[in-house]
């Protein structure tokens, strides 16, 4: 039996990427300033269609180096 076979409804596998608009929301800045971030390279990107994803994991590690 296949991954997507096993999955019932509620059963989502963890999320591995963000969208721009969840790490502006996550650091409180505006939409504009997200793709600048993105566009500057400090996180893995993919696109999938005209949507980009941020890898989660390269995100969450940039974010845990910043000095605060």
């Amino acid at each position: 039996m296949n991954q997507a076979e096993n999955r019932t409804p509620g059963n989502v596998p963890e999320q591995r990427t963000y969208k721009v608009e969840d790490i502006a929301v996550m650091l409180n800045i505006g939409r504009t300033s997200a793709y600048n971030l993105v566009k500057e390279g400090h996180f893995k990107t993919v696109r999938v269609g005209n949507a980009m994803r941020i890898s989660k994991k390269s995100f969450d590690e940039w974010l845990d180096a910043q000095a605060f």
